[in-house]
């Protein structure tokens, strides 16, 4: 079995990641912002690991000891139009979604390259492939994200290292309940974000997001891009099949 260190493991898919390989046998190392959300996690470390800090990214890599596979799942999301969001909440979901990912991937990576063994499986999203109106810089960062995912299979594939990047749809975590909303008093966007529901579709669970991020780390050779569950297929076959010169959207919109 692997010793697998994941990121954002509080709550959400990085808990049911936590709980599933745990059940699997993995050793699993347990990282949060606060560690005390971890104690009741059935794994064989906590520890406090914020992706945006570089002290304390190498402070849980050394504590963590040998670590087999990287689940980068640290993220968080907004909901703004991109005229009006503050470019302060775009440069922080990027420092956690994108940047973040990279700092422990870093940190990780020699001692993988030295050993020729590891893996780096990367929690993106659907929307790293395609967009979603009024959760622009949300997947601004993912793409952003897979660029750089994609980038480390071929620069570290000749060290045995496989990376692969699980791509969900919507999920019932309370990611988006918890978003931060910049919409303004009486703003042209309301109708908008109201139809949010409707595009985003079909809800998985995050326990069906951790079902395939274990299949993965299990599969012997992975692929590069994993959708996570049936409606994240289905969007991203929809994406790939639509002309690459037209805006994409799962669902129209009548705002």
């Amino acid at each position: 079995m692997s010793s697998v260190l994941i990121t954002g493991a509080s709550q959400g898919i990085g808990r049911a990641v936590a709980v599933a390989l745990a059940g699997r046998g993995h050793r699993v190392i347990a990282t949060a912002r606060r560690p005390e959300t971890l104690a009741d996690l059935p794994v064989d470390q906590r520890l406090r690991l914020d992706v945006t800090d570089q002290e304390s990214v190498d402070r849980a890599v050394r504590g963590a000891g040998e670590i087999d596979v990287l689940v980068s799942n640290a993220g968080e999301t907004v909901r703004a139009p991109l005229e009006s969001v503050p470019l302060a909440e775009v440069e922080r979901l990027f420092q956690v979604n994108t940047l973040g990912a990279l700092r422990v991937a870093q940190a990780v990576l020699p001692a993988m390259r030295e050993r020729k063994a590891g893996r780096l499986v990367f929690v993106s999203s659907i929307q790293g492939r395609m967009v979603l109106p009024m959760i622009g810089p949300y997947g601004a960062s993912k793409w952003a994200l897979e660029a750089l995912a994609e980038t480390l299979t071929i620069e570290t594939g000749h060290f045995g290292i496989k990376v692969s990047i699980v791509q969900p749809g919507a999920v019932s975590s309370g990611g988006g309940e918890r978003a931060r909303v910049f919409l303004g008093e009486n703003d042209p966007y309301t109708p908008l974000y109201e139809a949010l529901p409707a595009l985003r579709g079909e809800l998985v669970t995050p326990e069906d997001v951790a079902a395939t991020v274990a299949a993965t780390i299990e599969h012997p050779e992975p692929p590069l891009r994993v959708p996570a569950g049936a409606p994240a297929e289905r969007a991203l076959r929809a994406r790939k099949e639509a002309p690459e010169n037209e805006p994409f959207l799962l669902a129209g919109i009548n705002w």
